[in-house]
């Protein structure tokens, strides 16, 4: 298995060329088809979503559909498994590198989410909103203010969804449109965090005592229709997706070595017609086509 040395820029020449002339917007794009890291390597995605990175070999996520992704179905183009950050279903050491974009600040146990990507794999990235971002613009799925000082990450742990809501309310009737229409989009560097780790994650929570397990704020399943623009830059996302991806690798992946159990967390899984069956507890985690739900055990019997 290949080491995940971080040995290329963690930006490409192009990226760095665009950045330069004051084209942000578009060196920010095609950061997701950059990733710093092995050929070789095997890299697992975590809350991979609807748009997963192309160099990404075995995806996770959490849901099927859910509305922390805007109700966007769940990318299931290679070897994918569904389950929680804070447990996942995968042996020690299973992968080189690990991919942990947009879905850090979705976690109430930011220190045991980070425990789980340094047990998996040995290095990795992760890419946030800057904390300055989520303080006036929160999004009521996120539990954390996350920024980065010194290479290492400071957490806040956020104990509602608005940390101000008057500063909030100030900023959504004027400036709101403003920043983010125009400022972030012509300066996304600037408003999230990406950061590469190797070996160990840096990081600090500020106030490990604040509980973050709040009930998200309900909402309306509202998705506007798609506009042609819109689905023009899907096809196209798709399409780079698809072209830059290990496809014959990937499919070639088998995900049983890599598995443990999310109950008993033994590494024996045998594979039956419809499920995956834990020999050391007799949980079963059904089979779906490409998808392993890892988090929908049953108790069967041994």
């Amino acid at each position: 298995v290949a080491v995940a040395h971080m040995t290329q820029s963690r930006e490409s020449s192009l990226m760095s060329f665009l950045r330069r002339i004051g084209f942000e917007s578009t060196a920010w794009a095609l950061r997701r088809f950059h990733t710093s890291v092995d050929p070789h390597a095997l890299v697992l995605e975590v809350g991979s979503g609807g748009n997963p990175y192309p160099r990404a070999n075995v995806l996770l996520d959490a849901y099927e559909t859910t509305r922390e992704r805007h109700w966007a179905p769940l990318a299931t183009d290679r070897p994918t498994v569904l389950g929680f950050v804070e447990n996942l279903p995968f042996k020690d050491h299973a992968f080189d590198f690990v991919i942990a974009a947009h879905v850090l600040e979705h976690s109430a146990d930011p220190a045991r989410f980070l425990a789980e990507l340094q047990r998996v794999a040995k290095a990795g990235y992760i890419e946030v909103p800057d904390a300055f971002m989520e303080r006036i613009n929160p999004y009521r799925d996120h539990r954390l203010e996350i920024t980065c000082r010194d290479h290492k990450l400071v957490i806040r742990k956020k104990s509602a969804w608005q940390h101000d809501p008057e500063v909030v309310e100030l900023y959504e009737d004027r400036v709101k449109p403003i920043l983010t229409g125009d400022l972030i989009p012509r300066h996304p560097f600037q408003f999230h965090v990406r950061y590469y780790w190797e070996n160990r994650i840096a990081y600090e929570i500020v106030n490990p005592d604040v509980d973050a397990g709040w009930p998200a704020p309900v909402t309306h399943r509202d998705t506007p229709p798609m506009t042609v623009s819109a689905r023009v830059r899907q096809i196209a996302r798709d399409f780079l997706r698809g072209l830059l991806s290990q496809r014959r690798r990937n499919a070639s992946i088998d995900l049983l070595p890599l598995l443990r159990c999310t109950a008993c967390h033994a590494t024996d899984l045998s594979r039956e017609r419809q499920a995956l069956r834990c020999v050391g507890c007799g949980m079963r985690f059904p089979l779906r086509k490409s998808v392993v739900a890892m988090n929908e055990g049953q108790k069967g019997k041994n």
